[in-house]
């Protein structure tokens, strides 16, 4: 079986290279700053370690969901009129219009050799949605490759056991985490928790896990050290892959 090589940019942001195809995950390249989103601000604390274009060109984007700047923002929109192809939801095709193609839950595409399949996700508790809006996340699959599950900002796990069920196992499960809090959803996370994430891992099968989303931005509550201190309290240890901004992980 061929590897997998993940290149943590930074946030959600990551190049996954399977099979020689190359995909983006959640297009963010702002330097540090404020997002006003009336109900709330949004604070950027680190910038990406890659340029957007020291990345292109890609084969595809997975775009987890448009309408929050921390996993869309103005150099990553910009990004995308350049892009061949971007696979995300409904939504976020009626919003921008090509170059996205709505790709529903459970539905497929080809992109090169890579097989991308929409899965459901929910960015928060369930009965969220009219607050948080629609969001989805993707399996990678394709002969001799390695099965790639990435989660957008799902916070579900009973959606992870129903994706489990459906596509699993998974070799390489990439995990946004960070337990995102906003005054949107004041009770309740908006993505994994460090310990939730260590329980989809397991319910995954997932041999390694590479978490993204977890750092660079004011709403996480959690980070690296909490993922460390989860996966080793799950006797996963061995699983878990933290990447520093920059780095490529090859699984």
């Amino acid at each position: 079986m061929t590897s997998v090589e993940i290149l943590y940019v930074g946030g959600p942001t990551s190049l996954i290279t399977l099979g020689g195809v190359r995909l983006l995950t959640d297009p963010t390249f702002d330097a540090p700053g404020e997002y006003d989103l009336g109900s709330r601000t949004l604070v950027k604390k680190t910038g990406p370690a890659v340029r957007a274009a020291d990345l292109a060109p890609v084969d595809a984007v997975l775009l987890s969901h448009d309408q929050h700047p921390d996993n869309l923002d103005t150099t990553g929109r910009t990004f995308l009129e350049s892009a061949p192809l971007v696979l995300s939801t409904a939504s976020a095709y009626d919003r921008i219009g090509a170059p996205v193609r709505a790709l529903p839950a459970w539905e497929h595409t080809e992109v090169g050799g890579v097989r991308v399949t929409a899965v459901p996700a929910l960015h928060g508790p369930k009965g969220s949605e009219p607050l948080v809006g629609e969001v989805t996340g993707f399996v990678l699959s394709g002969a001799g490759l390695p099965k790639v599950y990435v989660s957008g900002d799902n916070a579900d796990l009973d959606l992870v056991r129903e994706i489990a069920d459906r596509e699993g196992p998974v070799d390489v499960a990439v995990l946004f985490a960070g337990a995102a809090r906003t005054p949107v959803v004041p009770d309740a996370p908006l993505t994994l928790t460090s310990e939730r994430a260590a329980e989809a891992a397991v319910i995954l099968g997932a041999r390694h896990v590479v978490p993204l989303h977890f750092e660079h931005w004011g709403h996480f509550t959690q980070d690296g050290p909490t993922l460390t201190k989860a996966f080793a309290e799950a006797g996963l240890t061995e699983r878990l892959h933290l990447p520093e901004p920059g780095e490529t992980v090859r699984l």
